[in-house]
């Protein structure tokens, strides 16, 4: 009995992967995908990898609860979202050769509309912080050319929509400590470890 139980419950996954994979191909083909999403385990934990024709658009830790970013996608930039890694396989494949040291800088496009004004000129500058080095929020703050703003850098870093790709986690207090991180303290020290072996 239970093998037969075994062979139909696998003949109903593989139905429901096949009819998922048309899905997918379909709504592509018709332009009814606006964000695909993929999920990619990692050294710092499960990530939540999105992107839109444009571009990566988010990345999240699995603290940051992968349902309520879904949501959140769905509600700022369209709600016609499908599990589709094959938008995100050139991102996961850089992700894997940055945590296993092959790679110090990344090369996809990216889709940056969730980070606007001061924020998004941070952003633009921490691809600058080459990879082994940090920066203090206040040596950001006057690189994106308001010296005052430390606390707007913190926030810039804290909202960054894709963090590790758009390395945030190179911003460190003035003191060299780790401040605040979106993926969390632990998860900022080992990229920061990884990055200085």
């Amino acid at each position: 009995m239970t093998d037969v139980f075994r062979f139909f419950t696998d003949e109903i996954l593989l139905d429901s992967r096949v009819m998922h994979e048309r899905l997918v191909a379909d709504a592509s083909r018709q332009g009814l995908l606006d964000v695909a999403y993929h999920t990619v385990d990692s050294p710092v934990g499960s990530l939540l990898l999105a992107a839109t024709e444009q571009g990566l658009v988010k990345v999240a830790f699995d603290r940051q609860d992968h349902d309520a970013v879904l949501a959140e996608l769905a509600a700022l930039i369209s709600p016609r979202i499908l599990r589709a890694p094959a938008r995100l396989d050139p991102v996961a494949r850089q992700l894997d050769e940055y945590f296993t040291g092959e790679r110090h800088g990344f090369d996809v496009p990216l889709d940056l509309r969730l980070a606007r004004g001061f924020r998004r000129a941070v952003l633009d500058h921490l691809p600058e912080i080459a990879y082994g080095h940090t920066e203090s929020y206040a040596q950001v703050a006057a690189a994106a050319g308001s010296p005052k703003a430390v606390r707007a850098v913190g926030t810039a870093c804290a909202l960054n929509p894709v963090p590790v790709v758009v390395p945030c986690h190179r911003v460190v207090r003035s003191d060299g400590s780790y401040g605040q991180y979106a993926g969390g303290e632990d998860a900022k020290r080992v990229l920061l470890t990884m990055e200085a072996a």
